[in-house]
């Protein structure tokens, strides 16, 4: 799940301490319970009194608190929704207190909670970010910082509605449940409702989702329709509100969760493409449920990582609920996968093609020209040459091991498989005790979680030594971006920015530098803590 277009911008940063004011050479042994505790609540309470914006916050920050981001630059009246913002810091906070007992780390995820539940649209859902500036604040920020990052298309429209994108409401909505599900505090359950009501209403027939909801069809851009109103797979859309809606089964009985995820479950069977290309798109259209196009750089085309994804959501519906028409097409999506693999991995794994072109099985490549969002455009060749460094062109994808979980779900008893399944379970089932402890499923451009985590005392030793004196972690701010300054984007471009992350000094899109300032990183904090959540947890 984690945005392809972040997934290339940097490397694993798991651990970061460098550049602390009193960074300590890691103690031998481990951290006493004590010590791991006074860390904890010293790093928490620094995030929720210095760095929180009533409850919220953002991506990373400078230091001194003069800038901070979101997936863009935010204002200070902002907070994001996206992950890793004010949901997962909610999370974080939920299993701070399961691991602690410690009151005021519940306290701190009603604050959180009291922020998203400000920024709830009315019809249930969330958008990206919160302004409590107010829609004129936000209108503001779209017209100026949105409107000129030129890679970020999604930010250059206001439409005013929620989102489904990149697992804000979808976050957001598991995080209010956890909340209420704690101690049943009803003063949650109004704003809960609204949320499942929204992902129930926003449901089509056909059992998928749209990107935003309410409908609109308002953003004609580059000579393409509006696309936030198709079926959407991209950036796992479709599996974050199954999740949410089993959650909301196991937790609370809803018999309308129940019935939503089936139809859910079934979108993904209509909507695989018949012989020879039994594959999906990032989206697909409502009316004839083909392959439909949506950014500038995402073209109407076969997605590699998302037919991978989409095969590997029909194997979990099997184990779920046991039936065996979830498995009935996942061996000709597989055999796919393998025909249009690269006929050697890149230099770092890669597999295959991100597009293929719908009838030829060719692999589509997308490339840039221009400066800004002014001269600048995306297309689609079948050249391999110069391609974008924003958006990854190949995907690694492990064919053989996915057959071999399909051959083993074959073989397998459907009683046995779904023994465990919450969608069979006579009675309401607990929630996992901690979320946040799970691998961060979304980057904030500093930070990537490592691919298996482990956590020995050594490790916990150096999170304990290593806070600055201020109460938080350091962290390089590997993404930066230019400010907005109100110059207008020249009509004509000044250099090469094909290969690049960013455009000209106008484009305000985030991108990784190479000399970074120290900071404060909301994805550090969430990591770090709950490394050592998990520390208290095996040291029991």
């Amino acid at each position: 799940m984690l945005r392809s277009v972040l997934a290339g911008v940097i490397g694993a940063v798991a651990m970061v301490l460098a550049g602390s004011a009193v960074a300590q050479s890691p103690a031998k042994g481990a951290p006493g319970r004590a010590q791991t505790l006074a860390a904890m609540k010293t790093a928490t309470t620094f995030m929720v009194e210095k760095v929180s914006t009533n409850g919220g916050y953002v991506w990373s920050y400078t230091a001194d608190l003069s800038r901070r981001w979101g997936e863009l630059e935010a204002k200070p009246s902002m907070i994001w929704v996206q992950p890793p913002g004010t949901g997962t810091m909610g999370h974080v906070f939920l299993d701070a207190y399961h691991a602690t007992g410690d009151e005021y780390y519940y306290r701190a995820a009603e604050k959180a909670a009291e922020a998203l539940i400000w920024g709830q649209h009315a019809s249930g859902g969330w958008h990206y970010m919160i302004d409590f500036g107010g829609e004129a604040s936000m209108k503001d920020w779209y017209a100026t910082y949105g409107r000129n990052a030129w890679r970020m298309e999604e930010f250059q429209h206001y439409w005013g509605n929620a989102t489904f994108d990149d697992a804000g409401t979808s976050e957001a909505m598991q995080f209010l449940l956890r909340l209420y599900v704690e101690k049943r505090d009803p003063k949650w359950r109004p704003a809960l409702e609204k949320a499942i009501d929204f992902v129930l209403k926003s449901q089509y027939p056909v059992g998928g989702w749209p990107q935003r909801y309410p409908l609109q069809h308002e953003f004609v851009h580059h000579g393409r329709a509006d696309y936030t109103s198709y079926i959407t797979f991209n950036d796992d859309v479709a599996g974050e509100n199954i999740k949410f809606l089993v959650m909301v089964y196991q937790a609370l009985g809803d018999a309308r969760a129940l019935a939503a995820v089936s139809r859910a479950m079934g979108s993904f069977l209509v909507t695989q493409q018949g012989q020879p290309q039994p594959a999906w798109g990032l989206q697909h259209t409502v009316d004839d449920l083909k392959p439909a196009a949506a950014r500038s750089y995402e073209p109407k085309a076969f997605a590699t990582h998302t037919t991978a994804n989409n095969l590997s959501q029909l194997m979990t519906f099997y184990e779920l609920t046991g039936e065996t028409k979830y498995l009935a097409r996942v061996g000709e999506g597989l055999d796919w996968l393998e025909k249009v693999k690269l006929d050697q991995p890149t230099a770092d794994g890669r597999t295959h093609p991100t597009f293929i072109e719908i009838g030829t099985d060719r692999p589509l490549y997308v490339h840039r020209r221009g400066s800004n969002v002014e001269n600048g455009e995306y297309y689609v060749d079948y050249s391999r040459e110069r391609t974008l460094a924003h958006y990854g062109a190949y995907r690694k994808i492990d064919v053989a091991k996915m057959r071999a979980r399909l051959e083993k779900l074959r073989a397998s008893d459907p009683a046995k498989v779904t023994k465990d399944s919450p969608l069979m379970a006579r009675n309401l089932v607990p929630l996992p005790k901690f979320f946040a402890t799970r691998d961060l499923e979304t980057s904030d451009l500093n930070l990537k979680a490592p691919a298996g985590k482990t956590v020995d005392g050594g490790q916990a030793q150096k999170l304990v030594s290593g806070l600055n004196r201020e109460g938080y972690w350091p962290t390089p701010l590997m993404a930066t971006s230019n400010p907005y300054t109100g110059a207008k984007p020249p009509a004509t471009h000044d250099g090469d920015y094909a290969t690049t992350h960013v455009g000209d000094a106008t484009d305000t899109s985030p991108y990784p530098t190479d000399k970074p300032a120290m900071g404060i990183s909301t994805g550090a904090y969430i990591q770090n803590m709950t490394t050592l959540i998990d520390w208290l947890d095996r040291a029991k």
